[in-house]
């Protein structure tokens, strides 16, 4: 039996994946994405009856029978920091669309994106977005390529310009490319399709591209055994009205049947639990769309997203893997679960901040970021903020006040940690978009080192030279008033006095200009009839007078 293709959709922020999907499935996803930045992996299943829909007419151009049961789509979060979600998105994939803004080009995830590709050799096609807004477009009718030869001579120009900027760009890390038409060979060049997401430009051509490398070079890939055993990955754990905890799930190899027994990865040991309900997303339905209907089914065939319903799931993750066992084969299944999620165990340091996330590659992606910022973590855990998170940074306060903070990612804060809360030092950033999340940190944590900084500077006794002014001195006994002015440096209350040979005499009690009182003066405000008063006896004062320059001195400039 033949299964669909997993295909992963990768490329750099903004430059049109979730509307690209959008568009093929004709829905909205990307409206309702926080930041219109894609989060968390989703699912979607496109079916035959839609490819043959969109591209039936370029399929029988071409001479291509259809003979793929449709795709099933991963969409995955563009930003740099889930590059541990696109590397299991990659890993998953048998083909890969990279997303590449036209007037952009290829940027650092985009980079990024094709080392994934590169590193788990999984082949890719390039959808080159954004052509209506090339300079002079206008919408004509007909085929991608019909329409681009309808456009002004200097249009047509600005797309072959871009175009093969990026082929130099993709070139440049180790893979030719050129425009789909213009292919001889597909096992030696990258396809581009020029599109436009928004438009609906271009969408065949893509699909009809995608379906032709499938299943000339894929079919052997795509074909299972049905009644094999059944994997997959967890893309979401889930608390769901009426069931509990589910977990949505891509199945990517053999079936799964309700009553067949599961192992569940974890961070500890692996949870081995029975299937109690099966649910599948209606087809063109985003797996992460709270507006999409699951169906009830008895058994689910890879490739497939999946919704399961068991008991014991909580302390499953998104992100880890799910096999099926039998009662002979359970250890073994066990073992080969712990080896997979070796790669994703979460070191701590001794100190830092508390982190928190809703998922494993959301923690993941936070951490990375945070490490290359060289900012310490002292726990990182998956859920909602909690009265002992709370305490955790609480007990940093004392040590350094920048580490008493909380970081969340997709999370909410539990009543009890909001009561905890106003009595702490605890301060918590909290946002659904990871960029934002981190730029509101480092922007809170660079003003409160500095703030730090500063604090430790004024705590520092700075030298400094003072003289007594001649006929200024108001009290012999202790404590002694005098009239000084300050030469070099700073003074402050507090500030101890000594001689030449290094012995403390004695140190400022306090400081008082024009009647009012004065904690720091400095060589810039000198400081002409200042009473200063001295803790030291009648009989110290001859020899401060020697020390503090009794005689005229010149001030330092």
């Amino acid at each position: 039996m033949i299964r669909k293709p997993l295909v992963t959709i990768l490329g750099h922020v903004d430059h049109g994946k979730t509307k690209l999907l959008d568009t093929i499935r004709n829905t909205t996803v990307v409206d309702r994405e926080a930041g219109a930045i894609t989060q968390a992996i989703g699912a979607s299943i496109i079916p035959q009856e839609t490819i043959q829909r969109i591209c039936s007419k370029l399929l029988e151009k071409v001479g291509l029978k259809l003979v793929i049961p449709g795709f099933l789509f991963i969409d995955t979060p563009g930003h740099e920091a889930f590059m541990h979600l696109r590397k299991r998105g990659g890993n998953l994939a048998d083909i890969a669309i990279l997303v590449i803004d036209m007037h952009e080009g290829c940027m650092p995830q985009t980079i990024e994106a094709i080392e994934i590709l590169k590193k788990f050799k999984t082949q890719f096609i390039i959808a080159l977005n954004k052509i209506d807004l090339a300079r002079g477009w206008q919408m004509k009718h007909g085929t991608l390529l019909e329409q681009i030869s309808q456009q002004n001579p200097d249009t047509q120009q600005i797309l072959e310009t871009k175009m093969y900027e990026v082929v130099e760009q993709i070139y440049n890390h180790g893979f030719e490319a050129d425009r789909f038409d213009r292919i001889s060979d597909y096992t030696k060049q990258i396809a581009i399709v020029p599109l436009s997401a928004k438009k609906e430009i271009g969408i065949a051509e893509l699909l009809m591209v995608l379906t032709g490398l499938v299943q000339k070079f894929l079919a052997k890939q795509l074909e299972i055994e049905v009644h094999g055993p059944a994997k997959g990955t967890i893309l979401e754990v889930k608390e769901d009205k009426g069931m509990g905890k589910t977990l949505d799930v891509i199945l990517y190899d053999g079936t799964l049947a309700v009553g067949d027994t599961i192992v569940i990865g974890t961070l500890g040991e692996p949870i081995v639990t029975k299937v109690k309900a099966l649910f599948v997303p209606e087809a063109l339905k985003e797996m992460r769309d709270v507006k999409g209907k699951f169906l009830s089914v008895k058994h689910a065939t890879a490739a497939s997203g999946v919704k399961i319903n068991a008991l014991g799931l909580d302390n499953a993750l998104a992100g880890m893997p799910i096999h099926e066992a039998t009662a002979e084969t359970i250890e073994n299944v066990k073992q080969d679960i712990q080896k997979e999620i070796e790669e994703v165990v979460i070191e701590t340091d001794s100190e830092g901040i508390v982190v928190k996330a809703d998922a494993l590659g959301s923690l993941e992606a936070v951490l990375l970021l945070l490490r290359q910022k060289n900012i310490k973590i002292k726990r990182a855990t998956i859920g909602n903020i909690s009265k002992k998170d709370i305490m955790d940074a609480q007990a940093n306060y004392t040590k350094n006040p920048a580490y008493a903070v909380i970081l969340g990612f997709t999370v909410c804060i539990d009543p009890d940690a909001a009561l905890a809360l106003p009595d702490s030092n605890v301060t918590i950033f909290n946002h659904t978009v990871i960029y934002q999340l981190l730029d509101n940190f480092e922007k809170w944590f660079a003003a409160k080192k500095k703030k730090e900084e500063v604090l430790g500077l004024e705590a520092l006794h700075r030298p400094c030279k003072i003289q007594i002014m001649h006929d200024h001195v108001f009290r012999k006994n202790n404590p002694a008033v005098v009239g000084v002015d300050i030469l070099a440096g700073n003074l402050k209350t507090g500030t101890r006095l000594m001689n030449k040979d290094g012995t403390q005499v004695t140190h400022v009690k306090s400081m008082e200009q024009e009647k009012k009182m004065s904690k720091k003066r400095h060589r810039e405000h000198s400081l002409r009839f200042l009473s200063l008063i001295l803790l030291l006896a009648d009989k110290l004062l001859k020899e401060i007078f020697f020390i503090l320059f009794i005689q005229k001195v010149n001030s330092l400039h």
